[in-house]
């Protein structure tokens, strides 16, 4: 059997693979096509739409095709699924560092992190009360409850928040509500989260009429994709004091440009994409691949299989 994979993670791989395979090891995009061509298996560390589309063309004899991105909007999924392909991602990789990242970012914002951090480069002694609110006893909306929702919200758990989230399919668990409950619910909600995937049922899902629904002085979290909340009506929101902040990982455009007016408006954290960062993320992904790749040659089904319909 023939393999594809990025040489980035060589070492983390190359020890544990079974016995009969051979792999082409390309150390980036321009090299990706030279080892797809007689791959019937690989592994596509390509981050750009055109760049992945080139890959699964390249790789005539494919049949599974994983990538460590949870998001897969960007894939030609029609195509492939129109060649039979399988198609894994790597939902679960990042939920560790994401679900620390989010938290970070909420006791940031409700114990004004910034505000203090301006008070020591000022050298100046912060006065009393500038520290700010609690999270405990605060109420949580996720929207996507799923690996990565779901370790956020066992993580606010532990904080004393109260979580709904909200998956396609609930199956009676306690707290999870589905698709059509959550919007009539957002005044409930100190904190609205969004760790969805990206579909086109899930952009714009934050508009104006949603943002007026919310708790006065909510707060909101989008961990997933800027297009899933109207930018500008965000900003008005925070602007005239309806919303006291959000913590945005995620932006439309992204970046944005440089007089875009979510730079300054007030109680935002903009992180640029940096929350799926961890030290383990590398560990996690390849071994899921190689979990993945043992069922594959036992013929048994993949996890974090791909629906080429759905898109995630």
């Amino acid at each position: 059997m023939k393999l594809a994979l990025p040489a980035s993670v060589r070492g983390e791989v190359e020890p544990h693979l079974p016995p009969g395979v051979s792999v082409g090891w390309y150390p980036g995009a321009p090299e990706t096509s030279e080892a797809m061509a007689e791959a019937e298996v690989a592994w596509i560390n390509i981050l750009d739409a055109d760049g992945q589309a080139r890959a699964v063309e390249a790789g005539r004899k494919l049949k599974w095709v994983a990538t460590i991105q949870a998001g897969v909007d960007t894939w030609p999924l029609a195509r492939m699924k129109q060649r039979g392909l399988l198609f894994t991602n790597g939902a679960g990789v990042a939920a560790p560092p994401i679900a620390e990242f989010v938290v970070m970012g909420m006791l940031a914002l409700i114990k004004n992190l910034r505000g203090l951090m301006a008070m020591q480069e000022e050298r100046r002694w912060a006065p009393h009360g500038l520290g700010g609110f609690d999270l405990a006893g605060a109420k949580a909306l996720i929207v996507g409850y799923g690996s990565i929702g779901a370790e956020i919200g066992r993580r606010l758990k532990a904080f004393d928040v109260e979580v709904t989230g909200v998956r396609r399919r609930p199956t009676g668990e306690p707290g999870v509500i589905g698709p059509d409950d959550w919007k009539a619910r957002l005044g409930e909600f100190d904190w609205v989260i969004l760790a969805a995937a990206s579909t086109a049922e899930t952009r714009g899902m934050i508009g104006p009429d949603e943002l007026e629904a919310m708790k006065p002085g909510a707060r909101i979290v989008n961990v997933a994709r800027g297009f899933m909340i109207d930018q500008p009506a965000l900003i008005g929101a925070l602007t005239d004091g309806r919303l006291a902040g959000a913590l945005l990982d995620v932006a439309e455009p992204e970046p944005p440009p440089g007089d875009d007016p979510i730079w300054t408006a007030p109680n935002v954290l903009l992180t640029g994409h940096s929350s799926a960062v961890g030290t383990g993320f590398y560990r996690r992904a390849a071994a899921l691949f190689l979990d993945n790749l043992d069922r594959y040659r036992r013929g048994e089904p993949l996890r974090n299989l791909v629906d080429l319909e759905l898109g995630y």
